[in-house]
């Protein structure tokens, strides 16, 4: 599978209320290569979300252009999932028919059928597929959210801070989850975190930004084999390094970030 994204001298700005206008994006170009990990990684509203947005199609850029396999990103498309950070599930729909939404929309389901009840195992959540969200836990329900985002087997996979509501040890799992669902279909992943460490522990590149506008402050290539050791030496220096990086990045002198 490919999923080779290109970003190009991307620009986006909103118009507020008052009728000002604020700059979210500004000149970002950065090459995705395919069936790689990304996390992008910057203060709060420094415009993580909107790139992610520009990439899926939900919001277009201004200025620049994004490509998927050299095709123009021009509005959403089957070859983009989105997973966000609340799971976003239908309470009337059981875990099956959630999963199989996307689907169904599309009118392909008949063919596809057999795929739903292929990501639901492989999400760990055989013998719940009847269940309905309010009676599975939040790990569940995101574990449930990342199989409807997949079943579609879209080349390209963003996920919007899925895991920042989780607990620490059903996050530690999940992450190990995606890992294992990246491996073994070569989706190329974006992440947009606030967490350090899973941004080390997950990714193949970390992506830091500045505070809005947001612009590329430094692209840091995660040299460690997998499975990664969170405590080891070299997992520190790299934490130390973004943290650093973070803590001088702009005017910012206190990071919003946690470990």
């Amino acid at each position: 599978m490919v999923g080779e994204i290109k970003i190009e001298n991307v620009s986006k700005s909103f118009v507020n209320p008052d009728k000002t206008s604020v700059t979210a994006l500004e000149n970002i170009s950065l090459n995705v290569e395919a069936g790689s990990f990304v996390s992008l990684i910057g203060p709060s509203g420094c415009g993580k979300t909107t790139l992610l947005r520009a990439i899926s199609g939900l919001g277009l850029a201004d200025e620049g252009q994004i490509y998927v396999d050299d095709e123009p990103v021009k509005g959403p498309g089957a070859d983009r999932g989105f997973a966000f950070q609340q799971s976003n599930l239908y309470p009337w729909l059981t875990i099956k028919e959630n999963i199989a939404f996307g689907l169904k929309a599309r009118g392909i389901y008949k063919e596809k059928k057999s795929d739903v009840d292929e990501y639901i195992e492989m999400v760990n959540l055989k013998g719940f597929e009847n269940s309905y969200p309010h009676q599975l836990s939040g790990g569940m329900n995101q574990r449930a959210s990342l199989a409807r985002a997949l079943v579609g087997k879209p080349k390209v996979l963003l996920l919007d801070e899925p895991l920042g509501a989780l607990d620490a040890f059903t996050r530690m799992n999940m992450q190990d989850e995606i890992l294992k669902i990246q491996h073994l279909h070569s989706i190329t992943m974006i992440m947009v975190t606030h967490d350090v460490d899973e941004a080390v522990y997950l990714s193949d590149r970390v992506v830091i930004m500045t505070p809005r506008p947001a612009k590329v402050e430094e692209v840091i290539d995660i040299q460690l084999s997998r499975p990664r050791a969170r405590g080891s030496q070299d997992f520190i220096q790299y934490r130390t390094k973004i943290l650093k990086i973070l803590n001088y990045a702009g005017e910012n002198k206190e990071p919003e970030y946690y470990l």
